[in-house]
């Protein structure tokens, strides 16, 4: 176990049966196994690291996320390359997810940051990030 890695991210979800199906596809597809499951929650696991999502309860749902307020902006993943980036990017379009910035795809970081945006049913964008070359 190495010291200061993320042991897990907790994200409250709007919808958690829509948000549920929407990152298990991903998160399987980046190796993430199911760990844990209960009536207000899922969580995948990848190595020592876990992501959960809860469901909101119906008094917090009255302002909705938005990653420009104060909190969590977006989530990052590692893609082993930039073939895998273009998979993926393959892969959301056939499920009819939006691209953020498509316009300056993959290279909407910047000329040597090649990845790929899209978000999440609550909007929380998500970066699938191929290594520097």
């Amino acid at each position: 176990m190495s010291e200061g890695l993320l042991h897990h991210v907790e994200i409250y979800v709007s919808n958690l049966e829509r948000s549920t199906s929407f990152w298990s596809w991903f998160l399987k597809e980046l190796g993430y196994e199911p760990f844990q499951n209960w009536d207000k929650g899922q969580s995948w696991k990848l190595d020592e690291t876990y992501l959960v999502f809860v469901q909101t309860e119906e008094k917090f749902l009255d302002i909705p996320f938005h990653r420009c307020r104060a909190g969590l902006n977006h989530l990052a993943f590692h893609a082993s390359s930039r073939k895998r980036v273009d998979e993926m990017a393959n892969n959301l379009k056939e499920r009819g997810i939006n691209i953020l910035y498509e316009n300056q795809h993959p290279f909407a970081g910047g000329n040597h940051h090649y990845a790929v945006y899209f978000e999440d049913p609550d909007r929380i964008k998500v970066e699938f990030v191929a290594p520097s070359p």
